[in-house]
């Protein structure tokens, strides 16, 4: 190459700089500056504030940390979170929205509010309720499990619509919201230093928090709601274990709206026995069979009443309203007769032992 075809490709050069008003010496790395968030905690805070924290999860090695600040408004929070550390916080991946039970009592309706007008946000996100200090738990597990946000999301992922746990996310709690013959309902756990446990499923009365179901009550609720199965169905106060359960629900309300006929047909194995006994007949199969479904068919009654109690519907009996050529009752007519329903529930229960039977 000459000197003159040279000087030529400099000045090229040099213009190719001046015209872009940048360096060719490229000194931001975009990647190495943003941290997507998985998840957002929000408790309540000091002076009517909220409380948000969020696990900073590192695109380069970093030891892992909780975020924390208190606002006034979520979004508040994002600026917050981004003026405490160095990358800028991208919300593209948030997955999980962890609330409060303190704050769901109250209302959900403004953190929900917030959520759907941010674009970035999908209305997958999870929605969960917590009982408890959840950064308590983040900061003991830090050490210990690696990759702890990812592995919460996972898990809600795995038993999205299974049964065996309430999963919902956003789209799914804001259609039972708008919904006259829905009860909003979300997963709620307990969490502490050692262990963030599921306790059960959180019933709303619009978007205020007002039951949690118990150990049987939960039992229950799955079983009615879901894909009517459980692997395991634990009655301690029987010391059974009943396995592989399936049930057929059949659901009856008459014409004057006054009686609820709730019959359910239940097979399963008679997984464990935590009673003496020294062998199986099957007239203590028929025994044990009778003794269960008196059991149940209380339970599940007081189930029912708590929920009439409440004026509540999360199992969607309103929708059995629907009568040929007309529409299901207006929201309140049902509620009142809801509220003032008789509720009869009968089980029919066939067991399959685990061993042989003597006759």
């Amino acid at each position: 190459m000459n000197h003159k075809h040279a000087k030529i490709i400099f000045i090229i050069f040099v213009n190719i700089i001046v015209l872009f008003g940048c360096s060719p010496i490229v000194e931001k790395n975009l990647v190495e500056e943003i941290a997507p968030v998985t998840f957002w905690s929000v408790q309540k805070g000091d002076e009517e504030k909220y409380r948000m924290s969020t696990l900073i999860p590192p695109l380069v090695k970093e030891k892992k940390r909780l975020l924390t600040v208190q606002v006034d408004l979520l979004k508040e929070g994002v600026k917050g979170f981004n003026l405490k550390y160095y990358r800028e916080l991208k919300l593209g991946q948030l997955r999980m929205l962890l609330i409060s039970e303190e704050i769901a009592t109250e209302g959900i309706s403004p953190l929900i509010d917030t959520i759907l007008t941010d674009p970035d946000i999908s209305k997958r996100i999870y929605l969960v309720i917590v009982k408890g200090d959840f950064d308590e738990y983040i900061n003991s597990q830090l050490g210990v499990q690696q990759d702890l946000d990812y592995y919460l999301y996972r898990m809600f992922k795995h038993y999205d619509n299974q049964g065996k746990m309430t999963v919902v996310n956003l789209h799914e709690f804001m259609k039972a919201l708008h919904s006259p013959s829905h009860s909003p309902v979300l997963p709620v756990f307990e969490a502490n230093n050692e262990n963030f446990q599921y306790l059960g499923t959180g019933i709303f009365k619009n978007d205020k928090l007002i039951e949690t179901t118990n150990n049987l009550e939960e039992q229950i609720y799955q079983l009615l709601s879901n894909d009517h199965f459980l692997k395991y169905f634990t009655l301690r106060d029987l010391s059974f274990v009943l396995g592989h359960v399936k049930a057929d629900i059949q659901l009856d309300i008459n014409k004057a709206y006054s009686e609820l006929m709730l019959t359910v047909q239940l097979d399963g194995r008679l997984d464990e026995i935590a009673r003496e006994h020294d062998s199986l007949t099957r007239d203590e199969l028929s025994r044990f069979e009778l003794e269960i479904e008196s059991y149940l068919e209380k339970q599940t009654a007081d189930f029912l009443k708590k929920l009439q109690e409440n004026k509540v519907d999360p199992l969607h009996f309103r929708n059995h309203t629907l009568r040929p050529f007309s529409k299901p009752l207006e929201e309140k007519e049902w509620s009142d007769k809801w509220e003032q329903m008789e509720v009869k529930v009968d089980y029919d229960l066939k067991l399959q032992p685990l061993k042989d039977i003597k006759n």
